[in-house]
């Protein structure tokens, strides 16, 4: 759908979770759930800004298992009934995490609950510490 505003919603466990606090990393065999809804605005009462619908629109399993996949992480797309097959590596999700993701490449850098963690910590990725060097203050 090109031009769809899309939400996402990440869950991680919460043993995951309290992990990712005290280490600035996720722990092995953390399974992340990635769920895209659709976004539209002026409905109901809400004229100016975005809300999310029912309308799923992607789900995604991020596996990381450092003895199983190459970089320590999988991905695995949903199609309906059908089970999970895995993203082939040459998919550019991969190399994106790789290049841009903040922690543990993961994308902790548009989740204000967990940015600060890895700042804190000390677990922020190089690339993207330079990448965000090259941003401009907002």
């Amino acid at each position: 759908m090109v031009g769809a505003h899309v939400f996402d919603n990440v869950f991680a466990p919460r043993a995951a979770y309290a992990e990712f606090k005290t280490t600035g990393v996720w722990p092995d065999r953390t399974v992340l759930m990635l769920e895209n809804r659709r976004g539209v605005s002026k409905g109901s009462i809400n004229e100016l800004g975005q809300f999310q619908t029912s309308e799923v629109m992607g789900l995604e399993a991020h596996v990381k298992d450092v003895a199983r996949f190459k970089g320590g992480w999988g991905f695995f797309g949903f199609d309906g009934e059908t089970p999970a097959r895995q993203i082939p590596y040459a998919a550019a999700c991969y190399s994106c995490h790789q290049a841009h993701a903040a922690a543990d490449t993961t994308f902790v850098q548009f989740y204000p609950t967990l940015l600060p963690i890895a700042t804190k910590l000390g677990t922020l990725s190089p690339a993207y510490v330079a990448e965000s060097k090259l941003a401009p203050d907002k």
